[in-house]
């Protein structure tokens, strides 16, 4: 593909995404993409075979490959907790970076295609998987008192994930500030009880 062809085909990849997060994938339709970049309905499906392909395109180039990207943040240390706070950081830079995709996959899930709902539920296990892991590492190191480690995973999950709703509502507060306050709530969840003992409440 030609560099202007390229340039084409990302633009009609961000025009779609736009319109997915608006009005769901059902709600979209192709020659709504060709008018919003001005092209023909033919030009679209040159780069696209249907509105099905460039769904799975974005999803592709955006969170499909968030897993790996996880697992990536975990390589550079072996300490329990160093380990998990590299998770839920790489995770937030993930969420982030990839906002309306993220929004779309892993909150308006009812808006996605029969394909990427499929997706989803795979996506979704593999990252749970990531979290039990860390969790049970944390367990066995004595630093999380939680018996049911799933529901746990499921709670920071949700915390991770409910951000993308009221992150825009907050103002003179950084990215890196907000993150560290995200991590710091979820933290104090993870300890659960061993934190009130080591801090001497009741």
């Amino acid at each position: 593909m030609t560099q202007r062809g390229e340039r084409q085909r990302d633009e009609l990849l961000e025009v779609a995404i736009e319109l997915f997060a608006a009005n769901g994938y059902a709600g979209t339709s192709i020659r709504d993409i060709a008018k919003l970049t001005g092209r023909s309905v033919s030009n679209v499906y040159h780069y696209f075979q249907d509105k099905e392909s460039l769904w799975l395109a974005i999803l592709e180039y955006s969170v499909k490959g968030m897993p790996d990207r996880l697992r990536a943040a975990l390589e550079s240390s072996t300490d329990p907790v160093t380990r998990f706070c590299n998770l839920v950081r790489a995770h937030l830079k993930e969420a982030v970076t990839h906002r309306r995709e993220a929004k779309i996959f892993f909150i308006d899930e009812e808006r996605l295609s029969l394909s990427g709902k499929r997706l989803n539920k795979r996506l979704q296990k593999e990252i749970v998987g990531i979290y039990l892991t860390e969790l049970e590492r944390l367990k066995a190191n004595g630093l999380t008192g939680t018996a049911n480690l799933r529901v746990l995973a499921f709670n920071v999950l949700g915390v991770i994930n409910w951000h993308l709703r009221w992150q825009d509502h907050v103002t003179g507060v950084s990215l890196a500030e907000t993150y560290e306050e995200i991590l710091e709530f979820v933290l104090h969840g993870v300890r659960g009880a061993r934190a009130a003992v080591d801090s001497g409440e009741t």
